[in-house]
C-alpha cells in the first residue's frame, strides 16, 4: 500500500500547480498511476488534504535522511537547527508549497496544517537527539514550530538568488529564540524564578513528554 500510495502522489505533483490539493487532482493521480479510484480514496480519505499531508511527510523522511548523513558535529547547535532548517526547504518546489499553505489556511484544515507543522519540529528535534521529557519537549517544539512556519511564509515570498535572504531571516529568528532561552535560564535562577518555580510553576513541572512507540511510522527511536 505504500508503494501505491507514493505512485498516486508521485501522479498527483504534476496536477497541483493547476488543481492545488484537491479531490479532482486526486482522481486525476490516480487515472493516471493506474489505481483504482476507490482504493485512492481509501488512502486518502480526506482527499486533497490527505495527499498534501503525504507529501509533507515524504519532505520530513528526506529531511531527516539527509540529516543522517550531514556531519554536524563541528557545528553549533543553533547551528544545526538552522541547518536542518535548510535542509526541509531546499529543493522542494515553492508552488506545491504555497498550495498546501493556502489548503490549510482553511479554518476546517488548520488543526492539520499545525499537526504537520509540529510534526516536523518533532521530527528535527529528535534527529538532533533531544531526550527531554518534561515541559521542555513541549516548549522545545512549539518554539521551533513558530520559527519553521514564519520561515516557510518568507520563503514563499523570496526571490532572492539562493533564497539568501530567506536563511539570514531563519538565522534572526533562531538568534531572538536563544536570547529568550537566555533570559528563561536567567529567570529560573534568580529568586523569584524559584519562587515561581517552587509555586505555580511546580505544576508545568509534572508534564511529560507524551509516550509514542518506537515503530510508529516515520518516527525515529527515542
Amino acid at each position: 500500500m505504500d508503494n501505491v500510495k507514493d505512485r498516486v502522489l508521485d501522479a498527483a505533483l504534476a496536477h497541483v500547480p493547476f488543481d492545488g490539493w484537491s479531490d479532482r487532482t486526486l482522481r486525476a493521480a490516480a487515472a493516471e498511476a493506474g489505481v483504482d479510484a476507490g482504493l485512492a480514496r481509501a488512502l486518502f480519505p480526506r482527499g486533497g488534504v490527505d495527499l498534501a499531508l503525504a507529501f509533507h511527510a515524504r519532505g520530513d523522511g528526506d529531511m531527516t535522511r539527509r540529516l543522517a548523513e550531514t556531519d554536524l558535529s563541528a557545528l553549533r547547535f543553533r547551528d544545526r537547527i538552522a541547518r536542518a532548517v535548510r535542509l526541509r526547504l531546499e529543493d522542494t518546489d515553492q508552488e506545491l508549497v504555497r498550495r498546501g499553505t493556502t489548503l490549510f489556511s482553511l479554518p476546517q484544515h488548520a488543526a492539520a496544517g499545525a499537526g504537520a507543522i509540529w510534526g516536523t519540529a518533532d521530527r528535527i528535534w529528535t534527529a538532533l537527539g533531544d531526550t527531554s521529557q518534561d515541559l521542555n519537549w513541549y516548549t522545545k517544539r512549539a518554539t521551533l514550530s513558530a520559527v519553521y512556519g514564519s520561515t516557510v511564509l518568507y520563503w514563499l515570498g523570496d526571490t532572492s538568488p539562493g533564497h539568501q535572504a530567506t536563511w539570514e531571516f531563519l538565522d534572526r529568528r533562531i538568534d531572538g529564540v536563544m536570547q529568550f532561552e537566555k533570559l528563561k535560564a536567567s529567570f529560573r535562577e534568580n529568586p523569584l524564578g524559584k519562587a515561581m518555580m517552587a509555586g505555580p510553576g511546580k505544576v508545568f513541572s509534572t508534564l511529560r513528554a507524551p509516550k509514542l512507540p518506537d515503530n510508529l511510522p516515520g518516527r525515529f527511536p527515542r
